[in-house]
């Protein structure tokens, strides 16, 4: 018999409505854990909008700087991005909100674990994943999988229905996530593939159009692949996402607009902001351009889509995203230095960059005259380096050749005939 139920909560429609869904399901104890990892002022008042809707308790759990250090950071050192676009937002947020929630659930003595994702998304994956790992003995409650509410509006008009104040309505039914890295957008216009984002749907970035009509350099410094300073100011990991968001949303930095292949098996469309990640991944992956060798990034380039898909399919708790940091670790052991970027009108470009372990070295690279680097030996090494393309070459024309005197005897032999004949 299920007598305590412990819920990850946002505050936000789905989790609002799931609280009083969950007293009159189960006549059970409700248990929110809302897990703060940067949504800002949204967190305003969420413990009483908890026990205002029928929750016990609610615990508020600050996980920015480990949700920072230990998820964002390894992400953006693999280089991970999911669809050739998606910086991983929210994928990241899920298993650590979920392992919380089971940390709590412990705590508290609770019987079941239950969470706001509808049965189309891939949240339901990452959470319940997460629970496998880590209570495998507590049942899952997912409320959209069972009741009969079938739509957002139907779910504005459950809150309605049982007095339950929410931010969504009807004209304004985007279903929003957000936290210090990014914020996601979906639903209402955005369901169909075509019409542009309205203008009043951003929040973290500036319009381009509109954004400052000088440009402006940022230099952002890495030791061993990790975020250390911004414009030479060391920042801790919070404040340093905080300042890169700030001044990359500014310009206008940071938007896409994907279509993404859903777990499950659908398209579905989203629009993310992450100025401060856009920032970031730009200039790490140009230091490592400085740093690394050819087959080092080439191994590393393997590694990104494979960690990038980990993270989306909340596969985070496995043996296989440890085998990746390991790798990517030693890669990263000498990114270290700075990358300096232009920032303007919805632009990242780097005009600068500077490591002591830089394998570019102007010596060997110079137009002028060196001492360091013999040019005839390329002519040995382009030897060499050609090597199978002159071998195949040599051979066919060995075959055409034998082929050729073949055709000559063959047509001397029948000359011969045609005369006796």
């Amino acid at each position: 018999m299920i007598r305590t139920i412990a819920l990850a909560y946002s505050g936000g429609l789905d989790t609002s409505i799931i609280v009083p869904w969950l007293k009159e399901r189960y006549n059970a104890r409700v248990i929110c854990v809302a897990a703060d990892i940067g949504q800002g002022d949204e967190l305003e008042g969420v413990r009483a909008k908890a026990i205002a809707s029928g929750a016990d308790e609610c615990y508020i759990e600050d996980l920015r700087q480990e949700f920072v250090e230990q998820f964002v950071w390894p992400t953006l050192r693999a280089g991970a991005i999911y669809g050739r676009k998606y910086l991983l937002g929210t994928s990241m947020g899920r298993p650590l909100i979920a392992r919380r929630q089971v940390e709590i659930a412990r705590q508290v003595g609770a019987d079941a674990l239950a969470h706001g994702c509808t049965g189309k998304g891939n949240d339901q994956v990452r959470f319940e994943l997460t629970y496998a790992a880590f209570a495998p003995d507590l049942p899952v409650i997912a409320p959209w999988r069972e009741w009969g509410i079938r739509s957002r509006e139907d779910a504005i008009a459950y809150a309605e229905s049982h007095r339950i104040p929410v931010a969504a309505t009807k004209e304004k039914i985007y279903s929003r996530d957000r936290n210090i890295w990014h914020i996601s957008h979906e639903g209402g216009v955005l369901e169909k593939p075509q019409p542009a984002p309205p203008d009043d749907l951003f929040m973290l970035t500036t319009s381009p159009e509109k954004a400052p009509d000088e440009p402006e350099e940022v230099t952002i410094g890495f030791v061993s692949g990790t975020p250390v300073s911004v414009n030479g100011a060391e920042l801790d990991a919070v404040d340093l996402v905080h300042t890169l968001n700030k001044i990359g949303g500014r310009h206008g930095v940071g938007r896409i607009d994907l279509v993404e292949d859903r777990l499950v098996g659908m398209k579905s469309r989203g629009v993310y902001e992450t100025p401060g990640g856009t920032l970031l991944y730009s200039a790490h992956s140009e230091l490592e351009q400085l740093v690394l060798d050819r087959r080092t990034l080439a191994a590393k380039d393997l590694i990104a889509p494979r960690y990038a898909d980990l993270v989306y399919e909340g596969r985070w708790w496995t043996t296989e995203r440890e085998a990746y940091d390991a790798f990517v670790n030693i890669t990263q052991e000498r990114v270290t230095g700075n990358v300096t970027l232009k920032l303007f009108k919805g632009t990242a470009s780097v005009v600068g960059r500077e490591s002591e372990n830089a394998l570019y070295d102007e010596r060997f690279v110079t137009f002028g005259e060196d001492d360091v680097y013999q040019q005839s030996d390329a002519a040995g090494f382009i030897r060499l380096y050609g090597l199978s393309a002159r071998v195949r070459a040599i051979r066919d024309q060995e075959l055409a050749a034998e082929r050729s005197e073949d055709a000559a005897k063959k047509q001397s032999s029948e000359t011969a005939t045609l005369a006796i004949a």
